[in-house]
């Protein structure tokens, strides 16, 4: 089995609903995806990765709240932002996050065929991508995002297999949830 490796990095699941929303809609295209890929040879799994510090912006050449990749490689084709209150109110300041942009239209909250869309577009096809480059640098938005923001709680990573297997690296361990 080869492995399919997702990245959703956020900034907030408790009160920013483009991210709480994204997450939820990440979750419904693996749902949709992991029979298909699974017969094809290939396992997912998920990493929910809670972007709280520079440091973490920096490990994960994190661009955008929230952003979804596969296997390192964003599924949107382009960089786009407006401004999030709910953000803003986190951190004291305007903070802008991702838009997506699917079919010619945005998206605050991405639909779950945009989602699946991407995954496969990574997968299976060449295609505009945007990767994080060598010569990162927080953004300027994302810089006042977290100098605003109060310490909170240590950041959260989280890994879910699906359709893994025996064997399976697994969020929670097998007696919990059966992975």
């Amino acid at each position: 089995m080869r492995p399919v490796t997702i990245d959703f990095l956020y900034l907030d699941l408790d009160t920013c609903e483009r991210c709480v929303a994204t997450g939820e809609t990440v979750d419904e295209a693996v749902a949709v995806l992991a029979p298909v890929l699974g017969r094809l040879g290939r396992t997912v799994s998920i990493n929910k990765v809670n972007i709280t510090t520079r440091a973490l912006a920096q490990e994960w050449r994190f661009v955008s709240s929230p952003t979804v990749r596969v296997d390192g490689v964003d599924i949107c084709t382009e960089l786009k932002e407006s401004d999030c209150a709910d953000c803003g109110a986190l951190c004291g300041t305007s903070t802008a996050c991702r838009v997506f942009v699917f079919d010619g239209q945005d998206y605050e909250q991405p639909p779950a065929a945009m989602i699946i869309d991407g995954i496969l577009r990574v997968l299976y096809g060449p295609g505009d991508v945007v990767t994080p480059h060598d010569g990162y640098v927080v953004p300027a938005n994302l810089e006042a995002y977290f100098a605003g923001r109060v310490a909170g709680p240590q950041p959260v990573r989280a890994t879910t297999s699906v359709g893994g297997g025996p064997g399976a690296a697994c969020c929670c361990g097998p007696e919990s949830c059966g992975c």
